[in-house]
């Protein structure tokens, strides 16, 4: 299965092999265009994986806030994900 993450007419991310954790999809950091994310000052802490680092995604002329994030440093039970990144908000995936 080959998933993808789109917003504002652009794929920002593409791949086979993603990681469902919570019901999100992690990408592979080399399957995430880094030309579309602007790294956020905004983190959020969760018990089990670690303190996530956020990313704004610019496309098609637009800034979307804070919609991706990743760990770079995750708890051991969490290490599976390390700067995996996911979206959630408007970013649509897409499973085919």
């Amino acid at each position: 299965m080959t998933v993808e993450a789109h917003w504002n007419g652009e794929t920002i991310a593409r791949s086979e092999t993603t990681v469902m954790v919570e019901g999100n999809h992690y990408f592979p950091p080399a399957s995430v265009n880094r030309g579309n994310l602007v790294h956020s000052s905004k983190t959020t802490h969760c018990p089990w994986k670690g303190d996530a680092s956020y990313f704004s995604i610019n496309a098609g002329g637009e800034m979307n806030t804070d919609a991706a994030w990743c760990y770079t440093d995750p708890k051991p039970k969490a290490e599976h994900i390390r700067d995996h990144i996911a979206f959630y908000g408007s970013v649509e995936i897409i499973e085919s």
